[in-house]
């Protein structure tokens, strides 16, 4: 993976650095999501954004702009100019970081390049991982675009494209660290029985990342705030058998987040049997903490129904679930050969 050994620690500190402004990157775009600011600058702005208003003329040019969008004319028509400059600095700082993530991944990685010290398949790896830091901010303007003209938010569709391609890049960070860590080579994708219970988790708790920004993005988690039952019933009051595959169903898609946790749930449970069961010692450690995030991610997913959707317990659910991706990479790549 490496030429030489020159620079090893500091290609671990870039590393490092890059995880970890992907994980304030999901918690800041999760933050601006929950305070619905997502809308607030109405462009692009790849160049002219980097700078906040500095006048007070920008900023009323700003609201102004903001002004012509549904959300403001439907919802926040009574919006003061001190309430605009609150949700405005949440997306320019979503922005304002993901231009910096941009820079900090260029420049040492071209360094790198330039003094040839990193192997060829790396070189692929982590070119392909900035094509993907490139085009999450085509994929977030895109997200941007579905609320500016008929609708007073974002399509969770797109908002949900937009959380998995963040993860995505995330895990690959993530698996290449383990690879350096390690001092292996292993590849994420193997089609084998190995292990098959673990690579079904790894499946559904990816599927329940979408299926979580689909519902921050219908504010499903706003009704049916009760557990275990959906106002006493285990299906909600309002879902019908027509309904089974309709994801713009507030109702349907809180009961679809719930009941994949479910099954994420019980299916951890089985695993972590079969691996004691099969002393599978080099996995006993690592199954512990993913455990103890998937309890962690459970009650926090829990009281935040209880709070009415409170932004800390929320926030807290999502930081929640980086940690659950990092512990469940961890155990994955101890169980893989190289």
């Amino acid at each position: 993976m490496f030429k030489n050994k020159k620079y090893q620690t500091f290609f671990l500190i870039w590393l490092i650095g890059l995880i970890l402004l992907i994980s304030l990157m999901i918690v800041v775009g999760g933050l601006t999501r929950l305070t619905e600011s997502g809308l607030s600058i109405t462009k692009w702005e790849l160049f002219s954004g980097i700078l906040p208003p500095l006048s007070s003329v920008t900023w009323q040019n700003y609201f102004k702009e903001y002004k012509e969008i549904p959300q403001f004319i439907l919802l926040n028509s009574e919006m003061s100019l001190d309430q605009f400059k609150t949700i405005f600095l949440w997306e320019y700082y979503h922005r304002l970081l993901g231009r910096i993530i941009g820079l900090f991944f260029i420049i040492p990685f071209l360094f790198l390049i330039y003094k040839k010290v990193v192997t060829k398949n790396l070189i692929m790896n982590l070119s392909f991982i900035f094509i993907l830091i490139l085009a999450q901010g085509i994929i977030g303007w895109y997200m941007v675009k579905s609320g500016l003209t008929d609708n007073v938010s974002v399509s969770h569709y797109r908002l949900a494209f937009h959380l998995f391609t963040a993860f995505i890049i995330f895990s690959s960070l993530f698996w290449i660290l383990m690879n350096y860590s390690t001092n292996q080579n292993k590849k994420f994708l193997q089609i084998n029985s190995n292990f098959i219970f673990l690579k079904i988790l790894i499946f559904l708790i990816f599927t329940q990342i979408i299926i979580g920004a689909l519902v921050s993005g219908l504010d499903a988690g706003k009704i049916y705030q009760t557990w275990p039952l959906m106002n006493g019933k285990y299906f909600p009051d309002d879902y019908f058998l027509k309904d089974l595959s309709n994801l713009n169903n507030p109702s349907f898609v809180q009961f679809l987040h719930r009941n994949i946790a479910y099954l994420i749930f019980f299916l951890a449970i089985y695993l972590g049997i079969f691996i004691y069961k099969k002393k599978v010692i080099k996995l006993y450690k690592s199954f512990l903490i993913f455990f103890l995030f998937i309890n962690i991610q459970v009650v926090l997913g829990i009281y935040v129904l209880f709070s009415g959707t409170n932004i800390l317990f929320a926030s807290a659910h999502q930081i929640s679930s980086i940690l659950l991706i990092a512990s469940l990479l961890n155990m994955y790549h101890r169980s893989v050969k190289s």
